[in-house]
């Protein structure tokens, strides 16, 4: 009777221990959070990827030094998906499965993140602050999803918007990747027509690896185009811009999204991006580095990384102190649900942004402002928010 007794209460403590162990939230131990990240360190996105993941880790490092959240150091795991979507699905297998992050933030690629989510959303694992400004970013089920800007269909529209009430341009056309991110600019640029008075006359698709863009700038100035909207790679979209202006065509407006509003683009030798505009979800952070909040980040991210702070590793830093602040709302007690509860009451100002960023139950985008900038004298100056 003793020794049935005491198999029955081992085998209870054993199946409340199995029952425990299945209670305990993903990636949260007693002394640690694990978030990942399925980025583009080495590809053609490679400008925006790495200086986000520096501005993230400036923040996070900068959290853990004081102790953490909760008790807790935040852990960042990032992959490498080079810009290629065989990659990111394995990098997104491995963070789940064997790492086991608690969430993602800042994964980059329209197409690499819709790859994620069928390994994300089974979980109810957070993506936070994709480097996509795509809708589908917010796809059913939203409840785990959280993006920080307008989309990119909202900037081509605002975009073309701006070009068309400016100089009365009607013709637009399209240069893109044809990927989920390129056709959604591209479909933005076709559907805005009808409500703007302009014309859909032409595009072209490129590769990712594409250099050579002669014949499709030739191709479009036969076709008339008065405002071209890109959703190329970085280098690429500089290249066509270059090749434009090498051809003598100057009367067209090119227009870049987010995806393109770099400081690297506007600071290109020769004024080749002069002229370029841009509609995007933020300020340019270089057009604000005397105010006091940017001034700081820029030199504390100069001391830590040895070169110029960009608006994408503000957005990084952003997008790690909205997490740090979703972590220390939900809670000792982390789980997925406490998090999103969190995350929906976030609501502040960000000096560093200069936009108010706002989520709430069944609103997941944190910021709707967009920016329309131009590239004068090698940097990016405002023209209008929307």
């Amino acid at each position: 009777m003793k020794t049935l007794m005491t198999t029955l209460m081992g085998g209870a403590m054993a199946l409340g221990l199995f029952q425990a162990a299945l209670a305990q939230t993903q990636g949260v131990t007693d002394n640690e959070i694990v978030i990942g990240s399925v980025n583009d360190l080495s590809g053609i996105f490679a400008a925006v990827g790495v200086p986000a993941i520096n501005g993230a880790n400036l923040k996070i490092n900068e959290v853990n030094e004081a102790g953490g959240v909760h008790g807790r150091q935040i852990r960042f795991v990032v992959e490498d998906h080079s810009y290629q979507l065989p990659k990111a699905s394995q990098a997104y297998n491995k963070l789940v499965n064997r790492d086991e992050v608690f969430a993602m933030m800042l994964s980059l690629g329209t197409p690499h993140n819709l790859a994620g989510f069928r390994i994300l959303d089974p979980r109810g694992i957070p993506n936070l602050n994709p480097l996509s400004a795509a809708r589908e970013m917010l796809n059913e089920p939203i409840d785990n999803k959280y993006t920080g800007f307008a989309s990119y269909y909202d900037q081509t529209i605002a975009g073309i918007r701006y070009l068309n009430q400016e100089f009365g341009h009607t013709n637009v056309c399209a240069m893109y990747l044809p990927t989920d991110f390129g056709i959604e600019i591209s479909d933005a640029a076709k559907e805005s027509t009808e409500e703007l008075g302009t014309s859909f006359v032409s595009e072209t698709t490129h590769k990712p690896d594409e250099q050579d863009f002669v014949g499709a700038v030739q191709k479009l100035r036969s076709d008339d185009c008065e405002i071209i909207v890109m959703a190329l790679g970085v280098r690429a979209g500089i290249t066509v811009v270059g090749t434009a202006k090498q051809l003598g065509w100057s009367d067209a407006k090119f227009l870049n999204t987010s995806a393109g509003f770099l400081e690297p683009v506007a600071a290109v030798p020769n004024g080749v991006t002069e002229g370029l505009y841009a509609a995007a979800g933020w300020v340019d952070l270089a057009a604000r580095a005397e105010d006091p909040v940017p001034a700081a980040f820029i030199e504390a991210y100069e001391e830590e990384y040895g070169q110029p702070a960009s608006g994408f590793a503000m957005l990084g830093y952003n997008a790690a102190e909205t997490l740090v602040m979703a972590l220390e709302a939900a809670g000792p007690d982390l789980t997925h649900e406490s998090f999103q509860t969190a995350m929906e009451s976030i609501d502040y100002y960000s000096d560093l942004l200069d936009t108010q960023l706002t989520y709430g139950p069944g609103d997941h985008q944190g910021a709707n402002d967009i920016t329309i900038s131009i590239v004068e004298n090698g940097q990016w100056k405002l023209l209008a928010r929307e």
